[in-house]
């Protein structure tokens, strides 16, 4: 008795856990879409409760898709409002929203009309990927991205705004239906998704040692470079460094962030060392940064192997 209290504290607490992952990640992308007017924002959000209320109440296993939905969510939600934008630029402000909720309401009424077998196809593949569905998610996702490449190719975008409303509906209705004929598909998707996270999660903690130590190695250096970038150009007669496209002496933080930028290589150009010396130093850091890349995969490669 003591021991099922306990799995139900624990599936208690990975269901919140996991809803709000879902329910962090939709609201960053409802609050950087909200150029698309508060309705779709709260569409977004309204749509992201309402799927993982559905899973869990469809499937007993279903805030293990918590993560796999919210990706699944975002994608979808970006993927509308670039198309849209091109394809349906003066549709009806209220119809964004609703084209929006079609799809994913057609998605969660065919998982209610079919819960006993989806049930089934969740609990029997929760133990290992299947890649044998690979197949069958590509050919819905093809559809899909039919719709979307259409969407974008006609000449609809230069008509009344009446009529991209209703092409809009038609294309967000045919999804719609892709959505309700593929729904064992996506949730076999889903229920992949969840065993391959779940193996990660147990691998996770042989690579956290590893990752740590690089993350703390990587961290260091870019201090101690960051101080010697300062120190020397404090001490320097005139400045070592050029900072947008105007000579001048760099602050502890701009030190900081050239020396990050330089470790990752990234290169952002905004600050450039015009002294020799600075340079041999900028580029030992970057050889440096190098060997510890090669280190760090090197010791998490060998900690995937215990993990096996």
């Amino acid at each position: 008795m003591a021991e099922g209290h306990h799995l139900r504290r624990k599936h208690r607490r990975t269901a919140l856990m996991n809803g709000a992952v879902t329910a962090s990640l939709m609201l960053l992308v409802a609050a950087a879409a909200g150029d698309q007017g508060w309705l779709f924002s709260v569409a977004a959000l309204g749509v992201a409760a309402a799927t993982v209320l559905a899973l869990y109440v469809v499937f007993p296993q279903g805030m293990l898709f918590a993560l796999g939905v919210a990706n699944g969510l975002a994608v979808y939600m970006c993927l509308y409002v670039v198309i849209g934008r091109s394809a349906f630029p003066d549709a009806l402000p209220w119809a964004r929203p609703v084209g929006f909720v079609m799809p994913v309401a057609a998605f969660l009424s065919a998982c209610l009309y079919w819960r006993s077998s989806l049930r089934q196809i969740a609990s029997e593949g929760l133990n290992e990927a299947d890649i044998t569905h690979l197949p069958r998610f590509l050919r819905w996702f093809v559809l899909c991205g039919v719709v979307g490449v259409l969407s974008l190719s006609s000449p609809f975008n230069r008509e009344s705004p009446q009529v991209q409303t209703a092409t809009l509906f038609l294309a967000m209705g045919v999804i719609s239906l892709i959505s309700i004929v593929s729904v064992r598909d996506v949730v076999r998707l889903l229920v992949d998704v969840a065993a391959i996270l779940t193996l990660v999660a147990r691998r996770l903690r042989f690579l956290m040692v590893p990752m740590a130590t690089y993350v703390s190695l990587f961290t260091m250096m870019a201090v101690a470079f960051g101080c010697f970038y300062r120190i020397a150009d404090g001490l320097s007669r005139e400045p070592l460094f050029r900072s947008h496209d105007v000579m001048a002496r760099i602050d502890f933080s701009e030190a900081l962030h050239f020396s990050v930028v330089t470790l990752t290589t990234v290169g952002y150009g905004d600050i450039m060392p015009v002294d020799d010396g600075i340079r041999i130093l900028a580029a030992i850091e970057m050889v440096t940064g190098q060997l510890l890349l090669l280190f760090g995969f090197a010791e998490i490669m060998r900690s995937r192997g215990r993990a096996e």
